[in-house]
């Protein structure tokens, strides 16, 4: 059987439809056994999060792209509840703002990446940009770009050259020491439903929910195709695309955890050896210690 990292990930050149990706699959885990692991996975992933932080090399970007009630704020709230806040950061980010169009599309993302020794969470992210964007092209008017002055101008081309964009982006920030993780919950239109009506049913949970929602809704087909391309024009084997099932909520966040787990992993750090006269002057500074 494949492991989790295995079966969701998606390869670099290789052929891609989110069809082939079951919105309930649970990989042959059980919703018994979730808690349980769950547990386990964050607790690695803390003491990781810790030797990631000591070793101030590497950074971990964490991206969350979703359509609407998909989990993605309970994911993170249950992924990253062990982390400690110190090497962790977490964006969420809303419309652009004046400023933000003030600036080249990336502006805004640049500004919220993670330190070296820290974990990064982009709750949504410069991906808006080739989804929303594609959806509502007369979104991209707002940013006043040469030769854009109407949606007719926004064309195969210019969704070329912003998928090149984005690629480049992330290759900088690999190149440069952030590691990059990009995660699409997939849910099924029929849960995103069972999930809208009891936002409406339970007054917790109205907050949740706005006319908005319904809106983007009716155009779910345009954004599963927003989605299936942006994702196979920019998974790339530094910076992939995992496409985890959404519908059962304990076992997206199994997912996520066992992804991050492993990528952590896969660096080989290691906490920070000192010098042979620094380890020298700790064991005289000890002795004085133990002297008083």
């Amino acid at each position: 059987m494949k492991s989790i990292t295995e079966k969701f990930k998606i390869k670099e050149g290789k052929k891609f439809s989110l069809k082939d990706y079951d919105t309930d699959d649970t990989a042959g885990y059980e919703k018994e056994e979730a808690g349980e692991l769950l547990k386990d996975l964050i607790a690695e992933i803390s003491t990781l999060h810790t030797e990631l932080y000591a070793a101030n090399t590497y950074s971990l970007l964490v991206i969350f792209q979703a359509m609407d009630a998909a989990g993605k704020d309970s994911a993170i709230a249950h992924t990253m509840s062990e982390l400690n806040p110190q090497g962790c950061q977490v964006f969420s980010f809303k419309q652009p703002t004046s400023e933000d169009y003030e600036h080249d599309f990336l502006w805004r993302h640049y500004k919220a990446l993670p330190e070296r020794g820290r974990i990064g969470i982009h709750n949504r992210s410069h991906y808006e940009n080739v989804l929303v964007t594609k959806v509502h092209p007369e979104f991209v008017l707002k940013e006043s770009l040469p030769g854009i002055n109407d949606v007719k101008d926004i064309d195969g081309k210019f969704w070329k050259k912003r998928y090149e964009s984005i690629r480049n982006f992330e290759q900088h920030l690999n190149q440069n020491g952030t590691v990059i993780i990009k995660f699409f919950l997939h849910l099924s239109k029929k849960e995103q439903k069972k999930r809208f009506i009891d936002r409406i049913d339970d007054p917790e949970k109205n907050w949740k929910f706005s006319a908005g929602d319904l809106v983007e809704r009716e155009r779910w087909d345009d954004y599963m195709d927003a989605y299936e391309t942006a994702i196979k024009e920019t998974t790339t084997d530094s910076s992939p695309w995992y496409v985890v099932p959404a519908d059962k909520k304990w076992f997206t966040r199994i997912a996520i955890s066992t992804i991050m787990l492993e990528t952590l992993k896969s660096l080989k750090m290691e906490y920070p050896t000192l010098p042979t006269e620094e380890q020298k002057t700790l064991v005289e500074l000890k002795k004085k210690l133990e002297q008083e």
